[in-house]
């Protein structure tokens, strides 16, 4: 095998015994985490707005973009559910670059993954004790999800890992909801197989067990775009997009039929500003059918305190060093606007 055994890391348990989730944390997670599933079983009408920065590549930064998110979501309470994204796993489409805290606490060092995994165990932790807010984290690496998942109120599966089974096994196994994004190929029949495979019982190997896991009803859409086989940008968040993606859905007849619309990556071109106009077409598209309306459970919105993103080694205090992100005043402007719209 043509690779170094470097050395053993402790277990999720361990982990979880020497950094423990307090009883402070627990009682947020358990109330937050009922109101985001009644939202998926449709018995309440918030929309769901995952938001945050495309990476979390700095705990001071992340924590104060989540610390202002407290009274925007104090003030549109009554119509939306903010569930921020803390991202500490970055997918590389040709394996090379920041990989995301879990690999890199420092950007500019190299892989430290003991001291990574320490880190965001804590900055989750943090998060949840000092602004309240649980938070979500995309599953890049199912094996590594339990170090997190007494901590997390949501999970996404990427482009890249949707049609990957033991991620699809794994969401299984989750209490919590579980968005599968269409794959960057924009076959959407990949999509929803995958959360009919999430959505059922199965018996598989996970981290040296035999476990056996008993369905994830919460498991759900999200539409994030794609790119055509000459290498363009695709959107697929248009009424058309979404009412097709509705009757697909039906003839499968799954339960907690719903979708989440990734405002960025392929549906915008990665052109961050879009986002605001994305989302607000997706409002209006939910104002035309009240079938879309109950299907449509929130947005997906990148995020962070400037606009843009920058290299790795400029140091811009609160910039995106991954996917260029919608700054703090555009982002305050429309979390109200969603809110007057929903």
């Amino acid at each position: 095998m043509n690779m170094e055994f470097y050395r053993k890391l402790p277990t999720p348990k361990e982990l979880k015994e020497e950094f423990p989730a307090s009883d402070k944390i627990q009682k947020i997670k358990a109330e937050r985490d009922a109101e985001i599933r009644a939202i998926f079983e449709g018995k309440n009408d918030k929309l769901i707005l995952v938001i945050g920065p495309c990476s979390a590549d700095r705990e001071d930064a992340v924590l104060e973009y989540i610390g202002r998110l407290v009274n925007v979501q104090e003030k549109v309470k009554d119509k939306i559910f903010i569930i921020p994204r803390i991202y500490t796993n970055k997918p590389r489409t040709v394996g090379t670059g920041y990989k995301g805290m879990l690999h890199q606490p420092d950007p500019e060092k190299k892989e430290d993954m003991l001291k990574g995994i320490i880190a965001i165990r804590e900055m989750h932790k943090r998060a949840i004790e000092e602004t309240g807010f649980t938070c979500a984290d995309e599953m890049l690496y199912p094996e590594n999800h339990r170090y997190l998942s007494d901590l997390l109120s949501y999970v996404a599966v990427g482009a890249r890992s949707v049609e990957n089974q033991q991620h699809r096994l794994t969401a299984s196994g989750l209490e919590i909801p579980v968005g599968m994004k269409n794959p960057t190929g924009g076959d959407i029949s990949v999509m929803l197989n995958s959360i009919v495979a999430a959505q059922n019982s199965h018996t598989f190997l996970y981290r040296g067990w035999e476990v056996k896991s008993h369905g994830n009803p919460y498991t759900h859409a999200i539409l994030r775009g794609y790119v055509d086989k000459f290498g363009n940008n695709m959107p697929n968040y248009h009424y058309e997009d979404i009412r097709n993606l509705y009757e697909q859905y039906q003839k499968r007849n799954l339960p907690n039929m719903g979708v989440i619309v990734d405002t960025n990556h392929s549906n915008s071109g990665k052109q961050y500003e879009e986002q605001i106009r994305i989302s607000k077409d997706v409002m209006h598209s939910c104002h035309v059918s009240p079938d879309l309306h109950k299907f449509v459970k929130g947005l997906m919105i990148e995020s962070y305190l400037e606009d843009g993103s920058q290299k790795v080694e400029e140091h811009c205090y609160g910039k995106s060093i991954t996917d260029p992100c919608l700054g703090w005043d555009k982002t305050e402007k429309l979390i109200y606007d969603l809110a007057d719209l929903w």
